[in-house]
């Protein structure tokens, strides 16, 4: 597909977004200057990689014309690039189609994780906590900072619950893909005959909302101090340092105890609270995507199993595009790029598909 028409539109709204930035108003509006700021970066990297790609086409055809050459010297210079050119140029293709579909506006935000044991009792709790160093371990692997918000460890060692916060570049456009059920197939250390167990964990990934996507009356806020619970040390089972807020109109109700006092965990407990509201909110507009595409971005149903981790066979597999691999080790360290990447390009495929430029 010719993209040129599409292309020659971002340049002029490129134009009008820099003349919107120059404008000192624009500043007062903070919420929209975010929009707008956010707007200018991802039209400023698509021209850029359009140019980038135009120079690269125009640089294949000159190879190709000089591999043809008389001097054979220069023709074989000409045919060790084109290769390479020709992979720059599949790429960059690949991106281009991406940043010219319509954007989805939490894709650039940072993220939070609510990781929660399901059904398997002690053996759901410690699989809770493996999960939970897979998504810090991707975390580190991308550059990206890991922060945990609150936790509620498990006497089994794992975790009965856990949220943390991720923050750096595109955090929730890589990894919305983890929210659902995680299933994990394994002999439990303490199972003295060998039979295999299932059990599962629950992963909530929301993109953080800002104070100005979500706004409070304090009228719609039941704010509470309760004692903190669960194995956690001398200081936290001995003080009132829990809040625990209700969002009276949804009845959303949030619980952070993971903080030394009650205003950082009151801080914190909102911070939660915004996201649940704001997910709520996003869900609700993503009903007009298409079911495929619902099944593969991370704002779908929590009850659905999204995947299986096999023990016995090193086997992992996504049962949303039927992805399956062996390397079970290493996604458990935080290898997850293989299957982002195909749950990218399936979500990819539909989003080209709904916009007509397949």
């Amino acid at each position: 597909m010719n993209y040129d028409s599409l292309i020659e539109k971002r340049r002029e709204r490129f134009a009008e977004v820099e003349g919107l930035i120059s404008d000192p108003n624009l500043f007062n509006d903070q919420k929209k200057a975010t929009e707008i700021m956010r707007e200018h970066r991802r039209l400023k990297e698509l021209l850029e990689m359009w140019d980038e790609l135009k120079t690269a086409e125009s640089d294949l055809i000159d190879n190709r014309e000089l591999a043809k050459d008389g001097d054979p010297e220069l023709a074989e210079m000409a045919e060790m690039e084109i290769p390479e050119l020709e992979e720059k140029i599949e790429k960059l293709g690949v991106d281009v189609q991406y940043a010219l579909l319509p954007r989805d506006e939490t894709e650039d935000r940072d993220a939070l994780v609510e990781v929660r044991a399901g059904a398997g009792g002690d053996e759901a709790a410690i699989f809770c906590g493996e999960i939970l160093r897979m998504l810090q371990r991707y975390a580190e692997l991308r550059g990206w900072k890991f922060e945990s918000i609150d936790a509620m460890p498990s006497e089994s060692g794992g975790f009965s619950k856990a949220v943390i916060k991720v923050t750096g570049e595109e955090v929730f456009r890589f990894l919305k893909y983890e929210s659902g059920v995680h299933r994990v197939q394994r002999v439990p250390a303490t199972e003295t005959q060998g039979r295999i167990h299932t059990s599962t964990v629950t992963v909530a990934v929301m993109p953080e909302a800002e104070e100005v996507d979500i706004q409070f009356r304090p009228d719609e806020l039941h704010i509470q101090a309760t004692r903190s619970g669960g194995p956690g040390g001398q200081h936290v089972n001995t003080t009132d340092s829990a809040v625990q807020i209700t969002h009276l109109p949804s009845g959303v109700q949030v619980k952070c105890q993971d903080g030394r006092s009650q205003t950082q965990n009151r801080e914190k407990a909102l911070e939660i609270l915004r996201a649940k509201l704001f997910e709520v909110k996003q869900r609700e507009q993503q009903e007009q995507y298409s079911a495929q595409r619902r099944s593969l971005i991370g704002s779908g149903d929590r009850s659905e199993k999204i995947r299986t981790y096999n023990f016995p066979q090193t086997r992992i597999t996504d049962h949303r595009i039927g992805f399956t691999s062996h390397n079970l080790d290493g996604v458990m360290q935080g290898e997850l790029f293989e299957v982002t990447e195909r749950l990218q390009a399936a979500e990819m495929d539909q989003r080209l598909a709904e916009a007509g430029m397949e």
